[in-house]
């Protein structure tokens, strides 16, 4: 390995660990908030629906795979829904109205009064993104927001923000990759057994 190689990874590694402690730091009282939310929205039986671009679209299908599924324990399945998934949907929405729309029109024909939208998007500025949480809040649904740079338009419209802020958008989704996990783990214990 050359100098430069080893330079590069190196920085990678600690701009991890800064953020890393910027979470332990302020970003505990965020994440037991988000994941009190998620409970209690799942207790009156409200769905949990996510959505986002690229690797956020994926992290989206992530956490809705752990909570219909499973995370850690054996309890019941949890309703949570990413709305990347239906490909006709997407492509439907994207042709006939604009891509900007194609989760905005999902929120707009399945998200119901006391529901969350999940939203992520690192730049905290994605138009589609922006789009669905207007529409859900039309629609009297929380909001919780995974961004990347604070103070961004996505923060200004959630109720709950959790803001992983970093230059790079894969350091971002490495800290809202641990985020999410901890909040799946809450959600899990508060219905283990169920």
């Amino acid at each position: 390995m050359n100098a430069d190689t080893e330079k590069h990874i190196a920085e990678a590694v600690e701009t991890h660990r800064k953020m890393t402690a910027e979470f332990e730091q302020g970003g505990f009282e965020t994440v037991a908030a988000v994941a009190e939310a998620i409970t209690e929205t799942l207790r009156q039986d409200g769905t949990i629906y996510l959505c986002g671009n690229g690797g956020s679209a994926a992290d989206a299908q992530h956490i809705a795979g752990e909570l219909v599924g499973r995370f850690r324990r054996e309890r019941k399945a949890l309703a949570a829904v990413a709305l990347s998934t239906d490909t006709s949907v997407l492509t439907c929405i994207a042709n006939d109205y604009a891509y900007e729309k194609v989760f905005a029109r999902q929120v707009e024909a399945l998200v119901r009064k006391g529901d969350i939208l999940w939203a992520f998007s690192t730049s905290g500025t994605s138009a589609n993104v922006i789009a669905a949480v207007e529409a859900a809040k039309e629609k009297d649904a929380r909001v919780i927001a995974f961004t990347g740079r604070s103070k961004s338009k996505l923060e200004q419209m959630a109720d709950i923000c959790f803001c992983a802020d970093a230059d790079s958008t894969a350091r971002s989704q490495e800290i809202h990759q641990l985020a999410y996990h901890i909040i799946c783990d809450l959600v899990e214990r508060s219905f283990a057994n169920s």
